[in-house]
């Protein structure tokens, strides 16, 4: 059947990595009337999570595999959601259904990990499928725009977060990553494979060591997808765990694209800011 209120067919076909969001796009598809599989990968995703929802495993590189679960489950309508950490190619296990498209496999893994999955969707598109993204199934797990706590971005945090978009933009045709920290004007780091989450221990650490020098609650952490990413695939994510970062690196707050990001535990995010003091803002995208 189909939604006549979103297009998705159901059930939706939910490729799974790690952490909680592919669990909170079943709840919220649930909550629409819209039923789901949980296409869990192994190696990523939590076995105990995956347990109350209605699941297979499947193995990165099992494309025939995978492609044959979604048929039996009937599900046209495909989401890749959740973490995952990029594999080496010799840490593939193929099957038949991988070899018979291991020319268009291995340009996939030819690239950073926006063409990456951009390139796993297509050929799961051209056998038939539909990739579709969160703003699709599950909207309400997007970012507002606006400022969402008590504390505001002052003019030298607007500084910031517009040299951070700057800087993003910038680095968006090398595929490196998602995030930016900048300091009264200062580029102090660049999301890389270590993820937000090292970035952020990363500048804490150079506080810590007196390397950065600026005052505390200064700074802003800037996040943003990649200029021209697929918005289906791999949207920039946040939560309470980033603000608790955030503080940790002495930042006066957090910057991200609206509608265009994550957002994990929205109500404790914004506890935990408020707590801390630290604002987080959703940019015009």
């Amino acid at each position: 059947m189909t939604s006549t209120a979103s297009g998705i067919s159901s059930p939706v076909g939910l490729i799974a990595g790690g952490g909680v969001m592919p669990f909170a796009v079943a709840n919220s598809l649930t909550a629409r009337g819209i039923d789901s599989v949980v296409f869990a990968l192994k190696g990523a995703c939590d076995p105990l999570a995956a347990e109350p929802f209605r699941h297979h495993w499947i193995s990165v590189g099992q494309l025939g595999r995978a492609e044959r679960l979604f048929r039996a489950e009937n599900c046209r309508d495909l989401v890749f959601i959740g973490t995952l950490v990029r594999p080496a190619l010799s840490e593939i296990r193929l099957d038949w259904g991988t070899l018979r498209a291991l020319w268009r496999v291995w340009a996939a893994f030819r690239g950073g990990d926006d063409h990456l999955l951009s390139g796993i969707g297509r050929i799961l598109e051209q056998d038939g499928f539909r990739m579709v993204g969160i703003k699709d199934v599950a909207p309400e797990l997007l970012m507002p725009e606006g400022c969402v706590t008590r504390k505001a971005p002052d003019e030298n945090a607007a500084a910031d977060i517009a040299k951070g978009r700057d800087v993003l933009r910038a680095l968006s045709p090398f595929d490196i990553g998602q995030a930016v920290i900048v300091i009264d004007g200062h580029v102090v780091g660049v999301e890389d494979i270590e993820g937000t989450d090292g970035l952020l221990a990363r500048v804490a650490r150079l506080r810590a060591e007196g390397r950065i020098r600026a005052k505390t609650a200064r700074g802003v952490l800037v996040k943003a997808p990649k200029s021209g990413q697929d918005l289906r695939f791999d949207l920039p994510t946040m939560g309470p765990r980033t603000v608790e970062g955030a503080a940790a690196a002495s930042l006066a707050g957090i910057a991200i694209v609206a509608g265009n990001t994550i957002v994990v535990e929205p109500q404790t995010m914004i506890e935990v800011a408020d707590a801390a003091g630290v604002f987080v803002t959703g940019l015009p995208a």
